[in-house]
């Protein structure tokens, strides 16, 4: 059995199930924003999507843990990836986004096994638009086969990047300005939509600064799948070091050398 065959059916599900319960208070009066210890907004949507996905875990019949944003899991870090399958949720990434009516936000699901992402989806119902992959089996957009862009040199590259605030440092400022700087065209935009448009080949990179495993989880395996590339700054493929770098391949050591 394939991972499609073996965990599609459950990420269907949770997707399905999760783009209504999102929608439900998608720029709604009576969805609430509260903030967790670190400052970040949580709404209902996001207990709402993760209590739903744990349950269908339960009763799927799967070996699978849960880890997720809103309600945790037996170990964050990359010490459990020997350990038994499990299914890591974000479930709603951009949460700030959606609590101010902006349509890019997304819920994020990848299954880990053996230390490795083996299937992911990600579904971004304002958009109406999903994207996955399963190891082997390449990378979707709605059915549709996605592969990266061509383009093999920064200079002619459109990246994004995310933001150059405040809360990052002078040197980590510079170090993003200066990777725009040499492409032909940048943005910063951050979240998961960014590495969706490395895997769709509509731009050529993306860097996530300052990131969780559920953020990241299945998003570089269908950058993978569509035959691009997603590494830490020291090339490791790896979602447990926060900083996460997309592209179509062709230019990924030249980012990564801006970038160390």
């Amino acid at each position: 059995m394939g991972y499609r065959e073996e965990y599609g059916p459950l990420l269907d599900s949770i997707v399905q199930e999760g783009d209504v319960i999102a929608m439900r208070y998608f720029r709604a009066m009576e969805m609430r924003v509260d903030r967790k210890d670190d400052g970040s907004a949580v709404t209902q949507a996001d207990r709402g999507v993760e209590e739903m996905a744990r349950a269908k875990v339960a009763a799927s019949g799967l070996a699978l843990d849960v880890l997720g944003e809103e309600m945790g899991g037996r170990d964050i870090s990359a010490a459990n990836a020997e350990g038994r399958a499990r299914l890591i949720i974000d479930p709603i990434d951009g949460t700030e986004e959606f609590s101010r009516g902006i349509p890019t936000f997304g819920t994020l699901l990848g299954i880990e096994h053996h230390g490795e992402i083996v299937a992911g989806m990600v579904s971004a119902p304002a958009l109406a638009t999903r994207w996955s992959g399963y190891r082997g089996d390449g990378a979707f957009r709605d059915d549709k086969k996605i592969h990266v862009s061509k383009i093999a040199k920064l200079s002619e590259s459109m990246i994004f990047t995310t933001g150059t605030g405040s809360k990052k440092n002078a040197e980590d400022r510079a170090t993003l300005r200066r990777l725009a700087d040499a492409a032909k065209n940048s943005r910063a935009l951050g979240g998961f939509w960014q590495h969706m448009l490395v895997a769709e080949g509509a731009i050529e990179a993306a860097v996530d600064w300052t990131s969780m495993p559920w953020d990241l989880a299945p998003l570089g395996l269908i950058v993978e799948e569509a035959g691009g590339q997603s590494t830490n700054l020291l090339g490791k493929r790896t979602i447990y070091d926060g900083r996460f770098v997309s592209t179509n391949g062709k230019i990924h050591d030249e980012v990564l050398g801006l970038l160390k």
